[in-house]
């Protein structure tokens, strides 16, 4: 109950306003900023600002938001760096999520982390926001670093740090500015003409005919990158003309591939037309040999490029050439081509090797277990996208360079490759992304006229609207898909045949020749 207590100091009275906690573990009293209690010169002044303190503070409690003065104390000494710390510490999720959260810690710490948790404002954050879009930071990433700040404060609030969370958002502010302020640049995509081209293109680069099988199945099944890397034999199922998606392989900043479940629980099963199952999968699955991989002894569809190397023992190459004053590709030709080097620079580059007793590295039977996101994006997907290799100082941007035939030509590598080379690749679809085959899948089902809620759950996607929840999905509309499927993936086929009989890529190859004996047969023409 609210009363005003009477005070005396240096022959004078004064009152303090003084009312019941709604925890009724002590009792409250009125203070100013500094802590100190307020003196009152009446004792009318004193109980009314007690009444409103009590009726305040109950307020409080009943909405779940009333704060002790003792933790409100102690929250004023607690700086947002050593919540954000404790924070992570205690959060149990995973790999994939943690490692985000911690990114997106780090640059908000960088922001606020002096701060104390309860001095942080609304006015802090929005200039924050602003300054961050200036210096260039995709809207995308400043969205996501303003979610987990609202994260953050929201548990601050809950642990009785601050009253209030000042990242959240009051309805309808901004909306003056509509939404394009927000809006990402849009998705590139390709014809099924183009993401066949890709395929091969990628094959060309790599040397190997897996790149073409992935390329073609991302571009008709609307895979993650994550799933088609992370998909295992087992799931391929023949049978049934199913592709199982039940896990991803998630790559860490470690460079540790973590198995874990498909991005938001979406497991499903892909229909997949006859011409990716029999004619493109199944001759794959047989050349390759399925071995399991270190990391997680399992058998996977896809496997890296080239062979893995022997953990380096002893001396470097860069560390033989300081030695011998020379530069390292004179001591790389030295080990290679010995005839092309002079006998005095030969000869001194040797004996720098024997007495650092360096051994060049041996390759190991078995490839690498698994491509690499940046890798396989920056020297395989960019490049038969684009026909340019992208900066990798100190090295500008540059064109693929090729051979002039077989057609579409074949990349040209090693020292003076663009010299050696007759021409280059032109794009097939300038800034696309292996993201976008996925964003273009989705977009040929719906001109295919496929339902959405079949779209859907091919796609991995949820739909909690009641449309959704009273249409189902039917053998028929199964049926049509794949029919429609087959017919895109022929008449890609045929215009790829038109620009050149053959291919260099084997698994291409094959297709081409088959289609044009079946075309042959149905116009009643020897093909040549």
């Amino acid at each position: 109950m609210a009363y005003a207590e009477p005070r005396k100091a240096r022959g004078k009275t004064y009152f303090r306003a003084c009312y019941q906690r709604p925890d009724r573990k002590a009792q409250g009293v009125v203070v100013d900023a500094d802590g100190k209690a307020v003196r009152y010169p009446t004792k009318t002044t004193a109980l009314k600002a007690a009444q409103a303190a009590e009726a305040e503070a109950f307020a409080e409690a009943k909405k779940g938001r009333y704060v002790p003065p003792e933790v409100e104390a102690r929250a004023g000494a607690l700086t947002f760096a050593e919540f954000v710390k404790k924070w992570i510490e205690d959060q149990d999720l995973a790999d994939s999520t943690m490692q985000n959260y911690k990114h997106g810690a780090t640059h908000l710490v960088t922001a606020f982390g002096s701060l104390a948790v309860r001095d942080i404002t609304t006015t802090m954050i929005a200039k924050w926001e602003r300054q961050a879009r200036a210096n260039g930071a995709m809207a995308s990433t400043v969205r996501t670093r303003r979610s987990l700040l609202h994260l953050i404060l929201a548990d601050a609030v809950d642990q009785g740090h601050r009253d209030k969370n000042p990242a959240e958002r009051r309805r309808g502010r901004g909306r003056r500015h509509g939404r394009s302020r927000s809006r990402g640049p849009e998705k590139a995509i390709t014809s099924m003409l183009g993401a066949l081209l890709i395929a091969e293109r990628m094959s060309l680069l790599s040397g190997r005919d897996d790149e073409f099988v992935h390329g073609v199945m991302k571009a008709y099944t609307g895979m993650r990158w994550g799933e088609t890397v992370g998909l295992e034999r087992e799931f391929i199922r023949r049978e049934s003309q199913i592709i199982r998606v039940e896990w991803q392989l998630y790559e860490l900043d470690t460079g540790e591939l973590v198995r874990c479940p498909p991005k938001d629980d979406s497991y499903r099963n892909i229909d997949a037309p006859p011409f990716l199952m029999n004619d493109v999968l199944r001759p794959h699955l047989a050349r390759t040999s399925g071995a399991p991989c270190a990391c997680h002894e399992l058998s996977y569809v896809f496997t890296g490029r080239g062979a893995t190397r022997q953990q380096r023992q002893g001396p470097t190459l860069k560390q033989v050439a300081e030695a011998c004053g020379f530069s390292t590709g004179t001591v790389s030709n030295v080990l290679n081509r010995p005839e092309t080097v002079p006998e005095r620079t030969r000869v001194k580059v040797e004996l720098a090797i024997a007495e650092l007793g360096y051994q060049r590295p041996v390759g190991l039977e078995r490839e690498a277990a698994h491509w690499r996101r940046s890798g396989h994006a920056q020297w395989l997907f960019t490049p038969a996208a684009t026909g340019w290799y992208p900066r990798k100082a100190p090295a500008d941007p540059h064109p693929v360079p090729v051979s002039a035939g077989p057609w579409p030509g074949v990349p040209v590598r090693g020292r003076g490759a663009a010299a050696r080379a007759e021409a280059c690749w032109m794009p097939v679809k300038d800034k696309l992304t292996r993201h976008g085959l996925r964003h273009g899948h989705r977009t040929l089902l719906e001109e295919l006229g496929v339902p959405k809620v079949l779209i859907d759950e091919r796609m991995g996607h949820e739909d909690g609207s009641v449309s959704a929840i009273y249409t189902h999905i039917t053998d028929s509309m199964r049926a049509t898909m794949v029919a429609g499927l087959t017919e895109v993936w022929l008449r890609s086929l045929d215009e790829r045949l038109a620009l050149a009989p053959r291919s260099a890529v084997h698994a291409l190859d094959v297709l081409l020749q088959a289609r044009a004996l079946e075309l042959a047969a149905q116009t009643k023409i020897t093909p040549s």
